[in-house]
């Protein structure tokens, strides 16, 4: 993706997008599940309820990680964007519970599908605008390291196979006339949908309890920093350690220790100290960088007891 189509397609237009996307689904595949009556397509439309659901909460959030550090939020609002990510899990959870009951019911009661191929049209259609949407979020979520669009955009891939599920089981009714696989297909639909409403339930909580980098972006800092550490003789005279990172939504955090000769001046050491934190955020686009100095002969301790309670 080219910088000026990053620029214009942020989250905040995605996600708008999505919305609009939602509400047209919902009308083919209220239509489709209307004119057929297949408990599967209606498993379907309850779930493109949700993705309008989830679409306009992560609006929201995603509006309000986009706001700038302020006074009682010192680190800005980034980590908005995994209450998005949790919200649209637990929705698709309760779509899916939901699923499971209307089908469960339609098992024991089975009911003649009607107009197969309008039906079916109206699915692939709707299908088709949530691919193209899901492909374009997810190059945009790695480009502005959005949870809030990698979330919706998984959402939105779960809504495609949930539809190709549908579509093959109506098909599969259609040719043997058995009135059992539609809702048999709708509860397989409605397990996959658990899964990933699960999976994006963990992913945000790992986001809010500060999980540490990816690790090639660790790598990226670990591999800046080696090029500014040197050695006299067998002795280093600039060396890093308690390199510690986190994430907060599209922002990267790391702390660390520089240690450097006690002779030196303070402006020599600050001097040195912004070169390496500069160099830090342009190898990690989104890295906030904060370093301690310590002479050499200096080490700092972090395993006080006082400080495990």
């Amino acid at each position: 993706m080219s910088p000026a189509t990053a620029r214009f397609l942020t989250p905040q237009r995605l996600l708008m997008a999505s919305v609009g996307v939602a509400a047209i689904t919902i009308t083919l595949k209220t239509l489709a599940w209307y004119i057929t009556g297949s408990v599967g397509l209606l498993s379907d439309a309850m779930e493109s309820f949700v993705n309008l659901a989830s679409a306009i909460f992560g609006l929201v959030m995603v509006t309000i990680a986009a706001r700038p550090a302020d006074a009682d939020h010192p680190y800005g609002h980034h980590k908005a964007e995994y209450f998005s990510s949790g919200f649209e899990g637990v929705l698709i959870i309760a779509a899916a519970l939901g699923i499971i009951w209307a089908a469960g019911h339609r098992i024991f009661d089975p009911q003649p599908i009607e107009q197969v191929g309008w039906g079916l049209v109206l699915s692939v259609a709707s299908s088709a605008l949530n691919g193209l949407l899901a492909w374009v979020m997810f190059r945009a979520a790695k480009e502005h390291r959005s949870i809030a669009l990698e979330a919706d955009a998984r959402h939105l891939v779960t809504d495609v196979w949930t539809s190709v599920g549908v579509v093959v089981g109506i098909a599969l009714v259609y040719f043997t006339g058995w009135l059992w696989l539609d809702p048999v297909v709708a509860m397989g639909v409605a397990a996959n949908i658990l899964k990933e409403g699960f999976h994006l339930m963990w992913r945000s909580s790992q986001g809010l309890m500060d999980e540490a980098v990816e690790p090639d972006v660790r790598a990226t800092i670990e591999q800046t920093l080696a090029g500014f550490a040197h050695q006299r003789g067998a002795l280093p005279i600039i060396r890093f350690d308690h390199v510690t990172t986190r994430k907060a939504g599209q922002r990267r955090f790391v702390d660390l220790h520089m240690h450097m000769p006690a002779s030196w001046s303070l402006g020599r050491a600050a001097a040195l100290r912004a070169s390496v934190e500069q160099a830090l955020m342009s190898a990690v686009p989104g890295l906030r960088a904060t370093i301690q100095l310590l002479p050499s002969d200096v080490e700092a301790h972090f395993d006080d007891p006082k400080d495990l309670i």
